[in-house]
């Protein structure tokens, strides 16, 4: 069957086109993409072409399909799963395979296995690892967004504290510590304050940074001080720019004793660094933000590391417990991954939307790859003409400007997007 997806070729060669698929075979499984949201990642991937490590070599002659955010339906089942799975079900899947020690991944790696597109082919081998997950839940933004809150999630339980009676290391952020949040009011820090409404060993502080004054109103916005209040954690969001020593003022919000997990959300020397001073006794720094550059460094101080027991480490991606962990908090409306989203658009879009992702601002693209519609930001809803956007503005401020279930079945009865 055909297929229409975008596929790369080389660095920042990226091309919307029309294609056919194979007849899967026994050990694969078919599927209808209905959304995929765009990753910095695979702006990464397409400044890079076929010298990222996971892109293939022959990616000019072989193009693969991009995106690993995706969710839609299972439309064709080949006879060894067929005790799995079922046509018509929703799926969700985890991109991270590692299969036999390979770095091979959708979104990077496959010719016919990515999120922006139509229609894919899952590998056997997303099967036999058990990344291809049964999804309940009610919307598919959800399910794509659960990939990214896995990160999110894995950050957490990555980070760890020490005893000194036996050296065994705790797991997760410190219960009633002190939790900052780097450039934490973009779409995966938001995700990260969220986060904490699910926490059984909650902080009682979480503290958030941004430079931007536009993305802290958001926050504000969709995630308020008051809200964070109702579990009994205090929620501060502070501009740095707007105080005289950032440092000295993060460190007076904890009455000095500093922070006991500290999530470092942009890969800045300065901001490691900063957060490295802002350690308290047994603190946990997490530099989760991806650098590109290989060589990046920051100086930290080795004389708390000794007599403190301050410790840096960091954390990329999520596992599948994660994700399954991230789908059944959404499932439960326990954690809204959907407040990550401040644009959505169709297929045609992914093209210009990828190439300058970084220059467009907001939080997460969430792209609806059945539909063909420009890349729009959920605040100009609005103002755009129709009677498609007047009934997703009315929906989105029903929900604090947020993204959610009910303006996704708006946008698909609209377009007329067959699920099955």
């Amino acid at each position: 069957m055909k297929t229409r997806a975008v596929r790369l070729y080389g660095v920042d060669d990226i091309r919307c086109e029309e294609f056919e698929l194979p007849e899967i075979k026994e050990d694969e499984i078919l599927v209808k993409v209905i959304t995929d949201s765009v990753c910095m990642s695979t702006y990464k991937t397409v400044k890079q072409g076929k010298n990222h490590k996971r892109v293939p070599k022959d990616v000019d002659v072989h193009p693969i399909i991009l995106g690993h955010e995706f969710a839609g339906t299972i439309v064709k089942v080949g006879a060894k799963w067929q005790h799995e799975f079922k046509p018509g079900e929703k799926f969700a899947q985890q991109p991270a395979l590692n299969y036999k020690g390979s770095l091979a991944s959708p979104g990077y790696s496959y010719r016919f296995f990515g999120g922006d597109c139509t229609y894919c082919i899952i590998p056997q081998e997303v099967m036999e690892l058990g990344c291809l997950l049964h999804y309940e839940g009610e919307s598919f933004c959800q399910a794509s967004l659960g990939e990214p809150m896995s990160c999110i999630i894995g950050g957490y339980h990555a980070n760890y504290h020490t005893n000194k009676q036996n050296y065994n290391h705790k797991m997760g952020i410190k219960e009633n510590g002190n939790l900052l949040i780097l450039r934490g009011a973009g779409p995966m820090g938001l995700g990260a304050v969220d986060y904490v409404y699910s926490l059984q060993e909650k902080p009682k502080r979480v503290v958030v940074t941004d430079l931007d004054d536009t993305k802290l109103a958001r926050a504000r916005k969709v995630l308020p001080e008051s809200k964070m209040k109702e579990i009994g954690v205090e929620l501060i969001y502070m501009n740095p720019s707007h105080v005289e020593n950032s440092t000295e003022a993060l460190m007076a919000l904890t009455e000095g004793n500093g922070y006991d997990d500290i999530f470092v959300y942009a890969p800045v020397r300065a901001l490691a660094e900063q957060a490295d001073k802002l350690l308290a006794f047994d603190g946990c720094l997490n530099f989760f933000a991806g650098p590109t550059d290989k060589d990046f460094t920051a100086l930290i101080n080795l004389y708390n590391c000794h007599y403190t027991s301050t410790h840096i480490m960091g954390s990329t991606g999520g596992n599948t417990d994660d994700l399954i962990e991230a789908l059944t908090l959404s499932a439960k409306n326990i954690i809204n991954p959907s407040l990550m989203v401040t644009h959505v658009g169709g297929l045609d879009s992914v093209v210009e939307t990828t190439k300058n992702l970084p220059n467009i601002p907001g939080g997460k693209k969430l792209i609806y790859t059945q539909v063909d519609m420009p890349l729009t930001a959920i605040e100009d809803f609005g103002k755009m003409e129709g009677e498609l956007f007047e009934k997703l503005h009315t929906s989105c401020e029903k929900h604090s400007g947020s993204w959610n279930a009910e303006a996704e079945k708006i946008l698909l009865e609209h377009y007329r997007v067959e699920l099955n």
